[in-house]
């Protein structure tokens, strides 16, 4: 992290606050949005967790410190103009004092949003299929391949490893959709059955990105 002096600078308004939008680094989740002052900014980066600035009770707020939901601050970015900050975190609970998530689970209309983002997808349908292991409902596709076990699973991936390759070679995209897609389903099934997180895989592309 930076040290005070190497702080780029920063907008404030006439408080003396800056907005800050925070993301869940793995998912892409937003997770909540909230204002910091620049002792509120050194404070963040000096700790590694967020801290912001409560208007309300007009003090530091370190996330987390009463509820324990800390969020694990992993980069800071600066908007085009320099007033507005983002903090991509490891969230250790709900970012929202409803215990939800995030504190965006309303659409416009006021109803609750009923299916992830595009961009959050691959980690809620892993977590989906994580609470099917964990719980073990009746009448679940998933709860039936757990009960049958690894060798099952395994099976499954490679017989949807090989429709893929099929797909593929006829060149006809519904179908390599629909294979590919049963691929990475059954392949976040055995990732899970193998306790594997999807960080691990996140980790390892960004190893090969260049």
């Amino acid at each position: 992290m930076l040290s005070k002096n190497e702080i780029p600078k920063l907008k404030y308004n006439e408080s003396g606050l800056i907005p800050v939008v925070c993301q869940n680094y793995i998912t892409g989740k937003v997770l909540m949005q909230a204002f910091a002052t620049e002792e509120a900014l050194q404070a963040s980066i000096d700790s590694g967790y967020a801290v912001y600035f409560s208007r309300s009770r007009n003090e530091l707020w370190k996330k987390g410190e009463t509820s324990g939901n800390r969020q694990k601050l992993i980069e800071i970015r600066v908007d085009c103009d320099n007033d507005s900050l983002l903090y991509l975190v490891i969230p250790e609970g709900p970012a929202c004092h409803t215990g939800s998530e995030s504190c965006y689970f309303n659409n416009i209309e006021f109803n609750p949003v009923d299916k992830p983002a595009i961009f959050e997808l691959l980690p809620s349908l892993y977590e989906k299929i994580k609470s099917r292991k964990e719980q073990k409902p009746e009448g679940s596709y998933i709860t039936s391949l757990f009960k049958k076990g690894q060798d099952k699973i395994i099976q499954k991936v490679g017989e949807e490893a090989t429709e893929t390759v099929i797909a593929l070679k006829n060149n006809d995209k519904k179908e390599i959709v629909y294979e590919a897609s049963d691929l990475l389903f059954h392949l976040l099934i055995s990732l899970v059955d193998q306790n594997i997180k999807l960080e691990d895989i996140y980790d390892e592309l960004l190893n090969r990105y260049k």
